[in-house]
């Protein structure tokens, strides 16, 4: 402690440094200092955003029918090959497993970079019948993959620690769609849930998840306008099942392969709710999120006595916040002032402080400080849960409409080359801009805007009469493009 955070326009400027200390500083996530590159520690505050944030995870997937199970870390070799294209997007990724203490193994594993392959296998011995579809399992893990671009904590990492990844089987194509519709759904209702804004794109074939038919992909803007993704869908088709040739009889009696989706997030997500709702004293964690929703500083000066009605008004006050179902904590340290504690808790995102004094203690009041704006009003201790309840749901909806106020802003309609490149150079973000279909044209305005392609919007959208700016053709579509991380 005791370092001040970057200033404001640094929240944006200089992001990844921003990102960097308040990860320290709030004690979320300690990165860089254990000895193996681009793997990080949770540490115990930030675990419990990360519960958070999978509890709510968790909910969605659940009340939908999926059923959460638990795959072995290791893949043999032979598994992993067996989609010749999957194997292909993932082979100089891979950690191999070779010996087993002394001996070397008669059959490399892989350290999973991600299940298709092992989980098709199992499903080929568990699925019999059409009846049993569809079948939704999901799974919460730690995937490895050897990133060799500059790693950056929670964002690009060789051990992704919090893999959430969903692997469904279908009957027909037309149900393996319907379900990539409905993961769309479930992202969108966790990263409302969140205040995490983002759009929904196509992405572009050479982009596609290896082995996939198509990808769907959610994408936001952080704070410095480098774009996220933060959540994919993917329809498999049937190419998984005919590597396994896993066949089943239908309904109407034929023998046909399933098709099969899958769709991940990762520790991304924790990293874009972090990001997006700080500001230049740290972050700001969304009530629904935070782990601890209130904190209590006692104000202990004075006599002894006077120390000891204060501490007993702060825990009566605790006592009563937490029979009302607010997540809540008292600093009572005494070796600490007043004013690096309130640094403390601002730089951790605790959306709420109650400040209790001796003077609230005489006027039975309490002091109330909103995190996002830093405002502060005096309640009556008797209205004070009904106070606190009215100000965590008002930050929530402020908090949400701050982030896509920030994230429109940065989304930018462009004609021409010139103006995508002065969008970049002004505000960087999104661009979307008239396209003629043609992955030649995609891929030359990648090159000359020194960007990527995140696709087309999804669900399909027709662009109003335009010309493509490469080739001069009638626009079909539009196409975004980013600078990304």
């Amino acid at each position: 402690m005791g370092r001040s955070l970057p200033s404001r326009d640094k929240w944006e400027s200089d992001f990844p440094r921003w990102f960097d200390r308040v990860l320290e500083e709030a004690e979320i996530y300690d990165y860089g200092r254990y000895p193996v590159k681009g793997m990080g520690v949770w540490m115990p505050y930030g675990f419990q955003i990360r519960r958070r944030v999978l509890d709510l995870v968790r909910r969605e997937l659940d009340k939908r029918g999926h059923e959460e199970v638990l795959f072995p870390l290791l893949i043999p070799d032979f598994l992993l090959r067996k989609e010749s294209e999957h194997v292909k997007g993932f082979e100089d990724e891979v950690y191999w497993v070779t010996h087993g203490g002394l001996e070397e193994l008669d059959v490399k594993l892989a350290l999973r970079p991600t299940s298709e392959t092992s989980i098709t296998y199992m499903e080929s011995l568990w699925i019999k019948s059409y009846r049993q579809l569809p079948k939704k399992y999901y799974q919460v893990v730690s995937v490895f993959r050897y990133e060799t671009k500059a790693t950056r904590p929670m964002i690009r990492l060789r051990e992704v620690t919090t893999f959430k990844e969903a692997h469904t089987l279908h009957d027909s194509f037309e149900d393996a769609e319907r379900q990539v519709a409905e993961a769309v759904e479930v992202y969108k209702r966790i990263f409302d849930e969140m205040g995490i804004p983002y759009i929904i794109s196509r992405r572009p074939e050479w982009d596609k998840f290896a082995g996939a038919l198509y990808t769907i992909a959610f994408d936001t803007i952080m704070p410095d306008g480098r774009v996220l993704q933060i959540g994919t869908a993917h329809n498999l088709g049937q190419n998984f099942t005919k590597a396994f040739d896993f066949r089943i009889q239908l309904a109407d009696e034929s023998l046909d392969y399933l098709w099969q989706t899958s769709y991940g997030i990762s520790d991304r997500v924790i990293a874009t709710l972090i990001a997006i709702h700080g500001d230049d004293r740290g972050t700001v964690i969304p009530p629904s999120m935070a782990p601890i929703q209130v904190v209590i500083i006692p104000i202990l000066a004075g006599k002894e006595e006077d120390k000891a009605r204060v501490l007993n008004y702060a825990v009566s006050l605790k006592k009563s916040l937490e029979e009302s179902g607010f997540r809540v904590k008292i600093d009572d340290r005494e070796d600490v002032r007043p004013g690096a504690k309130y640094y403390y808790w601002e730089a951790k995102g605790v959306p709420l402080r109650v400040e209790v004094g001796l003077r609230e203690v005489e006027e039975n009041m309490v002091t109330l400080t909103r995190r996002d704006t830093l405002e502060r009003r005096s309640a009556e201790r008797e209205r004070a849960i009904e106070n606190i309840r009215e100000l965590l749901n008002t930050i929530e909806s402020d908090l949400k409409k701050r982030a896509w106020e920030f994230f429109k802003s940065r989304i930018t309609r462009a004609k021409t080359v010139e103006e995508a490149k002065k969008a970049f150079e002004s505000k960087r973000g999104i661009i979307e801009m008239p396209w003629c279909g043609k992955d030649e044209c995609a891929l030359k305005l990648e090159e000359e805007l020194e960007a990527k392609t995140l696709g087309t919007p999804w669900p399909s959208e027709k662009e109003s009469p335009g010309s493509c700016p490469v080739c001069g053709s009638m626009a079909v579509t539009i196409i975004r493009l980013a600078k990304t991380y």
